[in-house]
């Protein structure tokens, strides 16, 4: 099997480019880049973090919406979007580029920020939380976007797949 990998380059409003490969030098550098973004922002400093996913055919319209309503909200705002591009799963970072502005956005303004996101991915029929589970940060949140009746079966099939909650450890699903 040939490598593949694929980039997605937002630039403003909307994914202006995008780019798949079978190229193994390319593949190898553009896997190398996504490894590494997490260290990369960390480097600058604390991002407010979301782990999201949407359908997959709604991908490039979440990055569209959330990053437009955010840049809206917060002029100069900056979003790393990266992940699992290709099963709807979306890790959706946003920050400022300027550390006092950074740390009055994640201090005064984290809930509101994570409620564009969320409402965004509410509206494409997505889940505020995907690979990592859902924790405790979000116990009381997901319950403005799932069902009684949802939540319910979530914590069913959990505790169906894992009696003893060995997996996940402290996570609420």
């Amino acid at each position: 099997m040939r490598p593949c990998a694929y980039a997605l380059n937002s630039f403003g409003s909307g994914i202006n480019e995008f780019e798949i490969t079978t190229n193994k030098d390319d593949a190898e550098r553009w896997w190398k880049l996504r490894k590494n973004i997490s260290d990369a922002q960390k480097i600058e400093g604390i991002s407010i973090k979301h782990d999201v996913s949407v359908p997959i055919s709604r991908v490039a319209e979440f990055i569209t919406q959330a990053s437009a309503a955010l840049r809206h909200a917060y002029p100069g705002i900056r979003i790393v979007a990266f992940g699992h591009l290709g099963d709807g799963n979306i890790h959706y970072n946003a920050s400022m580029p300027d550390a006092a502005q950074n740390k009055v956005l994640i201090e005064q303004h984290e809930h509101d920020v994570n409620r564009i996101v969320y409402e965004v991915v509410a509206k494409l029929d997505g889940s505020i939380s995907a690979e990592h589970g859902l924790g405790q940060l979000k116990r009381s949140e997901i319950r403005l976007y799932k069902s009684a009746l949802e939540l319910e079966l979530m914590g069913r099939i959990k505790q169906a797949i894992d009696p003893y909650g060995l997996m996940n450890p402290g996570k609420v699903l």
